[in-house]
């Protein structure tokens, strides 16, 4: 499949930091998003009927008496791994994930571990898709975790992008990007030196290639 403009510049947008969320792991503090995030974004993003989600492989790896709690009762501790597979029009990637399940009740415990796991495998395969879905987490700069964005912003340059991607004529492009109006909404919205840099190169390629079209039809 081929995405459009507007989906690559929502792959491509840094992840907000209002949707990232931490957590204590092995004596060090973790960065996620959540697992209804994930499928709110791919929702977003993709269409809700243009994606899918299924469970190739799921494991039970580990099942045990244990105490819980600082009084010690007496529980069950269960762990899982799974795999899923996401596939987008035809694109499919896949994850592998773990899940912890503790608690009193053992059949509650493997439900836990089960939802953990599968929904721990659907963030990683999704994470390939790009930063939104917590690809950026990875880095340990975390670069591409930036403070929220105007989503208005984000719809304004997503919408620049298709009409540099739409155009037919050298001529028609220019006069688009040098418009009054044109200049006017860049500055309504706010768009930085970076954001700029990035359109003035999307319509410099867009006219190498109207041009050589051009040429090649001459």
């Amino acid at each position: 499949m081929k995405f459009t403009p507007e989906q690559v510049a929502q792959l491509s947008a840094k992840l907000s930091t209002a949707n990232v969320k931490e957590r204590k792991q092995g004596g060090r503090q973790v960065s996620y998003i959540e697992g209804w995030h994930a499928i709110a974004e791919a929702n977003r993003v993709f269409g809700f009927d243009a994606w899918s989600r299924e469970t190739v492989d799921l494991k039970c790896v580990a099942e045990g008496e244990r105490a819980i709690g600082d009084k010690g009762a007496k529980g069950f501790g269960v762990s899982y791994i799974a795999k899923v597979r996401i596939t987008i029009e035809g694109l499919v990637r896949e994850g592998c994930g773990t899940g912890h399940g503790i608690d009193r009740d053992l059949g509650q415990a493997h439900e836990s571990a089960v939802k953990e796991a599968e929904t721990d495998a659907m963030k990683r395969a999704l994470m390939t898709f790009g930063n939104i879905f917590g690809l950026a987490l990875y880095d340990k700069e975390q670069s591409n975790v930036a403070d929220p964005v105007d989503e208005s912003v984000v719809m304004y340059l997503a919408a620049c992008n298709t009409a540099i991607s739409a155009a037919t004529d050298p001529s028609e492009l220019l006069r688009w990007w040098n418009s009054d109006e044109e200049k006017a909404n860049r500055r309504a919205f706010n768009i930085n030196a970076m954001q700029l840099a990035d359109l003035k190169q999307s319509v410099k390629a867009k006219l190498d290639q109207l041009k050589t079209m051009q040429k090649d039809a001459a």
